[in-house]
């Protein structure tokens, strides 16, 4: 008899990281590199910065359709941070994963614990790696801080400092990545996902 073949599984990337270690940029050129590759855009309550458009980097929302949806049970994971709200909405991810696709979901340090603990009390039909992206140095994040300007002086000091802290929990995650260079990061991401979804197909 023919043997059947493994169902494939979808895979829920997390990628993690400090405030200003370049997450967002990262995963865009992640995203060109394997169009395969789907991203989870998150919920949030912040007004959105230059160049960011409704639906493609951020789903923007008001404080009380936010609300809604954390009592209808929407999100995979939300949390306050700096001030505003962010959430992962549930629906995507699971359309993606159902497909037996690799979906990025790129979330602060809290996000990550929170989806974490979704995955280990098996609340997502689906495998995930943890991924930390940390910057060459703290000099270089301080640098990446200043150079957005998109906050004031006293805010990107604040987010500095959290950053320092966060950098405190990397050991908690599947993999860390030194994002030194955009495309190199990149790479070694794609690397990983391609490796993790060959092992779902071996479980």
């Amino acid at each position: 008899m023919p043997k059947k073949s493994k169902k494939k599984r979808g895979l829920l990337v997390v990628v993690s990281g400090p405030s200003g270690v370049g997450k967002s940029t990262v995963v865009r050129r992640l995203l060109k590199l394997d169009p395969n590759i789907k991203q989870s855009i998150s919920a949030t309550t912040r007004s959105p910065r230059p160049g960011e458009i409704e639906g493609e980097h951020y789903f923007f929302v008001s404080q009380t359709a936010f609300d809604h949806m954390v009592r209808k049970g929407e999100f995979l994971e939300w949390a306050k941070v700096h001030g505003s709200y962010y959430g992962t909405p549930l629906k995507r991810l699971r359309e993606e994963m159902a497909r037996g696709r690799a979906i990025v979901c790129e979330v602060d340090v809290q996000g990550a614990a929170a989806i974490k603990r979704v995955v280990e009390e098996g609340g997502l039909p689906a495998a995930a790696v943890f991924i930390f992206l940390i910057p060459p140095s703290v000099d270089i994040l301080a640098f990446r801080l200043k150079k957005r300007k998109t906050e004031e002086e006293e805010v990107m000091n604040y987010r500095l400092r959290a950053a320092i802290a966060e950098l405190q929990v990397m050991e908690k995650y599947d993999y860390i990545v030194v994002n030194d260079k955009v495309e190199s990061a990149a790479e070694k991401i794609r690397a990983i996902i391609n490796v993790e979804k060959e092992r779902t197909l071996l479980n």
